[in-house]
């Protein structure tokens, strides 16, 4: 089961980039994103503190419930 993160990895690199590439670049180079995490509570905790933009938690929401349905199912 691949971690959040690693999810996020497929959503880098979109020319032009959107929300989702730019929070999974953010996340690429923050070294202190909880990269390895299948859990919920600790990335929404690591991004409620530590949020690239605005909309970062909300996207978050959206992109994890894209995550379970793929990852975790």
């Amino acid at each position: 089961m691949k971690s959040f993160y690693h999810h996020m990895m497929s959503y880098r690199g979109k020319k032009p980039a959107d929300d989702a590439a730019r929070l999974a670049d953010w996340m690429f180079h923050d070294h202190d994103f909880p990269k390895h995490s299948l859990d919920y509570d600790e990335i929404s905790r690591y991004l409620e503190w530590n949020s690239p933009f605005s909309t970062a938690l909300s996207l978050f929401d959206e992109l994890w419930a894209v995550y379970q349905s793929r990852e975790l199912s």
